[in-house]
């Protein structure tokens, strides 16, 4: 009888039921694979400290002005693409890419991967995670 009930409810309610199935759908996916490479701030500091990561801000000029990460390299989202080829020579390093929340960076890393690059990490949460954890930031041009 529960099985009947069951299916009675989802052909009643069957958009529901379709939205329920991709709401799930889309958190696996990002959970295989948008998260693919990213770090928290704590295994970002393990990078920057003993791998000589290269820390890469692709926020705009302005927000990195206001602060960022110690030692961070500035290529705004918006000329990315046309900028790549000045990180060629650090193509065999670790790569830290942050922006602001950590979703513009995911696709700056999606870029440097289809580039060639390999150990390309996304800082998850961005530099609101960085700030959040208490890690410093700097104002000094990087």
């Amino acid at each position: 009888m529960q099985l009947q009930q069951l299916i009675t409810f989802l052909g009643n309610h069957w958009i529901l039921f379709a939205a329920l199935v991709m709401i799930i759908a889309l958190l696996i996916h990002n959970l295989l694979v948008s998260g693919k490479g990213s770090v928290d701030p704590a295994e970002a500091t393990d990078l920057i400290n003993h791998r000589d990561a290269l820390v890469l801000d692709v926020r705009p000029a302005s927000d990195f002005a206001q602060g960022h990460i110690v030692g961070a390299r500035n290529i705004p989202m918006n000329g990315f693409k046309k900028q790549v080829g000045t990180l060629h020579k650090h193509k065999g390093r670790s790569i830290l890419v942050t922006c602001r929340s950590g979703s513009q960076s995911s696709l700056a890393c999606r870029q440097l991967r289809k580039e060639g690059f390999e150990a390309v990490h996304n800082l998850r949460g961005g530099v609101l995670a960085w700030q959040s954890a208490n890690l410093p930031l700097s104002k000094k041009k990087g």
